[in-house]
């Protein structure tokens, strides 16, 4: 099926797609799709034409939109019905209408789903295989069989489910895929039941395999939370062919990560899986991915998640200043992503420094300064600060350590908000009754500045009084400062701290805003999320116009 034996089969567009929450348009598949090939899998399963209307639709289109470097589109069905031919079932036929070069079919290979599921006769189950196959392969497709339920089923019944394989591949199957459909194995079981299922199969290791060859491929569900570990066994045990989505989406607990399987299989076994070098570009793609599929990305994800490379520990830090490779298994950039030193109050002194180089500042020989950063860090942040999140705080508390004051473009006389509730319906001005509860509330917030040389008092309404206040805001500053028009807030995050203090309690607000190339993150901390929030805005229009290059008025 490609240029070389091992097979990396993406099914982001099918598989994953069944996530809860998770709804692709067509439009958000075509731009998936090429995103996958640059990456470099061999294989793309677009969906499931004839069963499903946007998957038809999406082949569809595709045929005449996309064009690939690198993967080949795979349509996804399941076996002839029971009872009946292959060319004259309609979901086979439209396999063959999707005009996919590669046609993946489901089929059961678990004897008790075929007797409790299709109702039918194991002899008929196994029928239904090789007659699909067979008549898919004379219509010029290359076909992979998905032996669903594999496991399950070889563990019950290991002769009914060699048979299912044996089949598929006597039809012409060029892969038959073992999937753990209830993604309920182990590492070991999955290694016992590859070893012996290959060897009694007659097919080659996949180190061993040349093209031509019949393969065994893997699909596995993480619902033990070993989709990866169990992969890695499978191909470890002859497998040449692995299948996953992008983020790991896919119902459930979802399907195994194909970019954490790759990324292991490329780094540390020195298997080559992906065309085009596109392991390099794997954190910009799971990114992009996650964009369309509006998932926002798992930080914590391995290998391009935001916290995959991120040092908070001080005994880190001073390690990774001598040698970055202390502390990580592998060099980050090779996967696309990047180091990241996190200030918090477990900061040292090499913390500070290693931060401070990331952020472009050269601190090497400054010990007093460090010493008072590392002082001013670990005292804010057991007051509610943390810098962890918010480089944008921290980078403004570094430049008033170096120069010795606070940036400043404007000077706040001061600020306040107000919030009136206005009932939606005339002449009810009982407080709980039906139009109170359609109130509409309405926040109005005044502030009072200096800048550039003038007094300014202007006044924002917004949707809630952190929304009026950043409006009054930008008003009273957009005619000194025009940078401020590309502003935007896009993140807003709030979190009570101490928390049985009740109504008392310390709130810390994390601003996240764009200028619409970049971003950057502040914090604050006050006795409310007004005050908190204040903060966090006063520090997000200082940095963003610092690195716009604006002078103070």
């Amino acid at each position: 099926m490609t240029a070389t034996p091992f097979h990396v089969y993406d099914t982001t567009l099918r598989d994953g797609a069944q996530q809860e929450g998770m709804n692709l348009s067509v439009a958000d598949k075509l731009a998936i799709a090429p995103l996958l090939d640059e990456l470099g899998v061999g294989f793309i399963e677009g969906g499931w034409p004839g069963a499903v209307p946007k998957d038809t639709e999406f082949f569809r289109r595709a045929a005449k939109e996309l064009r690939f470097s690198n993967a080949v589109l795979a349509a996804f069905g399941s076996t002839r019905k029971a009872g009946t031919r292959a060319w004259d079932d309609p979901q086979v036929r439209a396999l063959v209408d999707s005009e996919a070069p590669v046609v993946t079919l489901v089929a059961k290979s678990d004897v008790r789903h075929v007797e409790r599921a299709l109702r039918t006769t194991p002899e008929e189950g196994l029928a239904m295989i090789s007659d699909t196959v067979a008549f898919l392969v004379g219509e010029g497709r290359r076909v992979v069989v998905d032996a669903e339920h594999f496991f399950d089923g070889y563990r019950s019944d290991p002769a009914y489910s060699l048979a299912a394989a044996e089949a598929a591949f006597a039809a012409g199957a060029e892969v038959v895929t073992l999937c753990d459909t209830n993604g309920g194995m182990l590492p070991h079981w999955v290694t016992d039941v590859v070893t012996e299922v290959r060897e009694s199969l007659g097919v080659p290791h996949g180190r061993d395999a040349v093209a031509g060859d019949r393969l065994l491929g893997m699909h596995a569900h993480n619902d033990s939370g070993c989709a990866v570990a169990n992969t890695l066994a499978a191909v470890a045990a002859g497998c040449a062919h692995v299948q996953g989505t992008v983020n790991g989406y896919g119902e459930r607990t979802g399907n195994v990560d194909l970019v954490t399987v790759v990324a292991n299989l490329e780094l540390k076994h020195g298997l080559r899986t992906l065309a085009g070098g596109g392991l390099e570009e794997a954190t910009r793609i799971a990114h992009a991915v996650a964009e369309i599929t509006n998932i926002s990305p798992y930080a914590r994800q391995p290998y391009v998640g935001a916290s995959a490379f991120a040092h908070k520990a001080g005994l880190h830090a001073s390690a990774i200043k001598v040698d970055p490779d202390l502390y990580q298994h592998i060099d980050p950039t090779a996967v696309g992503n990047d180091m990241r030193m996190l200030v918090s109050d477990m900061a040292g002194r090499a913390s500070i420094e290693l931060k401070g180089r990331e952020l472009g500042y050269d601190l090497s020989g400054q010990g007093d300064l460090l010493t008072r950063v590392t002082t001013r860090v670990k005292d804010a942040e057991a007051r509610g600060y943390t810098y962890d999140a918010a480089d944008a705080s921290f980078e403004l508390l570094l430049r008033e350590e170096l120069t010795g004051t606070r940036q400043t473009y404007f000077r706040v006389e001061s600020w306040r908000t107000i919030v009136e509730t206005v009932a939606g319906a005339p002449g009810h001005d009982t407080a709980h009754d039906a139009a109170s509860r359609d109130a509409d509330a309405v926040a109005e917030a005044t502030v009072k500045l200096h800048a550039g040389g003038e007094r300014v008092v202007e006044t924002g309404e917004g949707n809630g009084p952190v929304n009026a206040l950043d409006q009054a805001l930008r008003s009273a500053l957009t005619r000194v400062y025009p940078a401020i028009e590309k502003f935007e807030l896009i993140d807003f995050k709030v979190r009570i701290l101490d928390a049985q203090q009740g109504t008392d309690a310390t709130t810390r607000v994390l601003v996240e805003t764009t200028d619409g190339q970049h971003s950057w993150s502040t914090v604050g901390v006050g006795p409310n999320v007004i005050e908190a929030a204040w903060e966090s805005l006063i520090d997000a229009y200082v940095y963003g116009l610092l690195h716009a290059g604006a002078e103070p008025r």
